[in-house]
């Protein structure tokens, strides 16, 4: 499956054939690979084919694929081809590496779903029309859904040690444990991936597969199976797991993961989950996730060290990632919002986006029709809870404290109509410098 869906052209660079190991070193993208001393060097020689494997648990990608992602595009980025593989085969079972239970299983519709709602972000970050290194997008089910199980196991799980496979951390952590097990069907998971490389080797002359350090047992399992049906030698990378200094995986919060679509995360909340990264993190994450340079992100860092009060590395690295993501519309919706929190004036914005600026907001929701006649300022401020009563409102309206959408109200003879939605069902109505509330007309 290939595509010339490209909005995220790979401009400014390194030269092809760069020494992309060296370059994923010193961003600390490296956790381990299968061949330390040669693999360097081979890689300068000639154009690799690399996959990462990508399996479509949901709709959409998360923060914790950013590291695969973003090795991806570098090893693009350094002259190699690079295949993305979406599981919608292995999708179907789950991988149990790094997991403390099983997966529920998804029926094909909700995979094939969750697949066309992950391949627009996955164009986000490649580039599929840039002449030899194109990317590619493939779909497991493609090949291994041609399969009985008959067959699989006598072509490829014959050629496959049961001692190798429990010999896997992934595997081992999950059987040595009393409160959970692994059913017969996670424990194939391995063979599955395992054969993606081979076929993807005699495909496409993939000779390298990356992922996340949970997956090294999948990698050197698939480089194990392609020795032996083959008689190659294929390599693996694998990067560290997306952590925060604690120890915390990175990309969630209270209200959930935060995701690449701008459907379940919208850009301005993307944009400020890394405004409000700790110091201890964005260094890091300045390196893992742009395409800044050493001595820029090192200027970056020495800006904030004179004055950590401006955030400039979680600006920098929020500016530079909302826009890899959701494109140039999404960082100026992102950097509005922002705007429109520190008393700018709301416009321009649909209900969506503002349910999202001020989702911790208090709101109440009226019938459209109480705008038709006109709803006094003084009312509606009691109605959204900003004010105890009438006199409390006249009082704030008086002293100049009363604002709709962001717009000073002058005077409490001031009334309200369809004018005044900064949406299409909203309207923001603030007491003071900080506090909120929501009218909806439904």
């Amino acid at each position: 499956m290939t595509t010339k869906n490209n909005p995220s052209p790979l401009s400014s660079l390194p030269s092809p054939l760069s020494d992309i190991i060296a370059e994923l070193s010193w961003r600390g993208l490296i956790n381990q690979t299968t061949d330390d001393e040669n693999l360097p060097r081979l890689l300068r020689e000639k154009s690799w084919t690399v996959y990462a494997g990508f399996d479509p648990t949901a709709d959409s990608l998360h923060v914790g694929h950013l590291m695969a992602l973003m090795n991806l595009r570098r090893f693009q980025q350094a002259g190699h081809r690079p295949i993305a593989v979406v599981g919608g085969a292995t999708g179907m079972i789950g991988d149990p590496s790094g997991k403390n239970e099983e997966r529920n299983l998804l029926s094909i519709e909700d995979l094939q779903a969750n697949i066309d709602g992950m391949m627009p972000q996955l164009q986000r970050f490649l580039d599929f029309d840039c002449g030899p290194n194109s990317a590619v997008l493939a779909n497991n089910y493609q090949w291994l859904g041609r399969f009985g199980y008959l067959e699989f196991l006598r072509d490829i799980g014959k050629h496959v040690p049961v001692g190798v496979m429990l010999a896997k951390d992934s595997v081992r952590s999950r059987l040595e444990r009393d409160d959970v097990g692994m059913s017969y069907t996670e424990f194939s998971y391995m063979l599955l991936q395992a054969y993606d490389f081979v076929h993807l080797y005699e495909r496409f002359g993939c000779e390298l597969q990356v992922g996340g350090s949970d997956q090294w047992g999948n990698i050197t399992a698939g480089i194990d199976l392609a020795r032996r049906l083959c008689g190659v030698q294929l390599y693996g990378c694998t990067c560290p797991l997306l952590t925060r200094s604690d120890g915390v995986k990175m990309g969630k919060t209270e209200s959930g993961a935060i995701w690449l679509s701008a459907e379940r995360t919208s850009p301005y909340q993307f944009h400020q989950y890394w405004i409000n990264l700790d110091d201890a993190d964005v260094g890091r994450c300045l390196r893992f996730f742009t395409d800044l340079g050493k001595e820029e992100i090192d200027a970056v860092m020495a800006d904030h060290e004179s004055d950590p009060g401006r955030r400039a590395p979680q600006r920098r690295l929020a500016v530079e990632l909302t826009r890899l993501v959701h494109g140039e519309e999404g960082l100026r919706s992102a950097q509005q919002a922002t705007e429109v929190l520190f008393g700018a004036e709301i416009h321009d914005l649909d209900d969506a986006q503002l349910a999202g600026i001020f989702a911790d907001v208090p709101s109440k929701e009226l019938p459209r029709a109480t705008l038709d006649g006109g709803l006094p300022i003084i009312e509606a401020m009691v109605k959204s809870g900003l004010c105890k009563n009438k006199s409390d409102a006249r009082r704030i309206i008086t002293q100049g404290g009363a604002y709709v959408n962001n717009r000073r109200i002058e005077g409490i003879e001031a009334v309200l109509d369809k004018s005044h939605l900064a949406g299409e069902t909203t309207m923001i109505l603030r007491a003071g410098k900080k506090k909120y509330a929501l009218l909806r007309f439904a």
